[in-house]
């Protein structure tokens, strides 16, 4: 059997990508690996070395929500609009696949609980083609679009019908910049200013932000997307992120460490952050066998929680009931197992092509459930 520095070191021979860094950990019991480095003819990579790590943002972002649930100042049966009255009148598409104009009232109004369980209405599903997907798009960091900030992003997406009525079906991606507007309606901060506050600080995340520091932009490993002939080829989304961004993403914003990612696992396993019955919500599977079958392109089957996935189905030898976590397109991936204590943690610089995970990021599940 292989160890975790020969799997790294393994793919960044084979020009899978420039580096990597990995953690498996079981209780106290850590195995760490560096391999490679930050660009191709770059410095080694290092332990400390940061990563965008694209949508593993999320599970952050929601615990960042649940702060504000246990504060009390947001409630999970509430309507969002209590706070973002810009979406107090929703309409959604008669049919998926129809016009963008053929419309109808949505028949409850979105709750907190929808965004956290990514039933608001608004998001990605299996298809693509969608019409109502364009200008949902337009909207979106991740697919090339974006707001000036978060009052310009309310009202471009007050004009955006929902794809399906709230709370009726699991859809990609919306909820998490959606959590982020929320946040920072029912804080008074912005995002960034209230995940530095409630959990970075406080958690000793030094290295996790949504922005990095200009001293610190030599340690940020640069990112890669696969070309047309295979080669990879370095890009620069939304371009080096050394200012606070005007619409801070909640959906994948964040850059950050494997310390950090590490810091961040076990205090979410250890309550360093959040009540029991909070991350018992979050590590959840809130979906129906419908809602799981409907999305099965980014879930493979499996189910979702707040802000993550939660594993229902043993269908790999990964898979144990619970693990919870997701995957970042940035070529990330960060998994946790409450009931073993098991933490997973690759980060890369290879962007993903699609919604399911790389053969390598499987290599590394398989490897950590040996």
């Amino acid at each position: 059997m292989t160890d975790l520095p020969a799997l790294l070191h393994g793919h960044v021979e084979a020009g899978t990508f420039p580096g990597a860094v990995a953690l498996v950990a079981h209780g106290d019991r850590v195995e760490t690996a560096v391999a490679g480095s930050t660009a191709f003819g770059g410095p080694a990579m290092e332990p400390g070395t940061l990563f965008r790590v694209a949508s593993v943002s999320k599970p952050i972002v929601t615990a960042a929500a649940m702060l504000l649930v246990e504060d009390g100042r947001l409630r999970m049966d509430a309507p969002i609009a209590e706070w973002l009255p810009e979406l107090a009148a929703p309409v959604v598409v008669r049919e998926p696949a129809g016009p963008v104009d053929d419309v109808v009232p949505a028949a409850r109004p979105i709750t907190v609980a929808d965004v956290l369980t990514y039933r608001c209405g608004w998001g990605f599903p299996d298809d693509f083609s969608l019409p109502a997907l364009g200008p949902l798009f337009a909207l979106t960091p991740d697919t090339g679009g974006g707001a000036a900030d978060n009052e310009a992003w309310l009202k471009g997406m007050a004009a955006v019908p929902l794809l399906r009525q709230p709370g009726e079906g699991w859809l990609y991606n919306t909820s998490g910049d959606l959590l982020g507007v929320l946040i920072a309606r029912a804080s008074g901060q912005s995002l960034p200013g209230f995940c530095a506050e409630r959990v970075f600080a406080p958690l000793g995340m030094s290295d996790t932000g949504f922005h990095v520091a200009a001293a610190d932009l030599g340690r940020l490993a640069t990112a890669y997307t696969p070309a047309a002939d295979g080669t990879l080829e370095p890009v620069t989304p939304g371009g080096e992120p050394t200012a606070p961004p005007s619409f801070p993403s909640g959906a994948g914003g964040l850059v950050s460490t494997l310390g950090d990612l590490h810091t961040w696992a076990r205090a979410l396993l250890t309550g360093g952050l959040l009540t029991p019955a909070s991350v018992r919500a979050m590590t959840t599977d809130h979906l129906t066998p419908a809602q799981r079958a409907s999305a099965t392109l980014f879930l493979e089957g499996q189910g979702w929680g707040f802000g993550g996935s939660v594993d229902v189905v043993p269908a790999e030898p990964w898979n144990v009931p619970g693990r919870y976590g997701w995957v970042g397109g940035s070529g990330t991936t960060w998994h946790v197992i409450p009931s073993t204590g098991t933490i997973t943690i690759m980060l890369t610089q290879r962007a993903m092509t699609g919604p399911a995970p790389t053969p390598w990021m499987r290599d590394f599940w398989r490897y950590a459930a040996s």
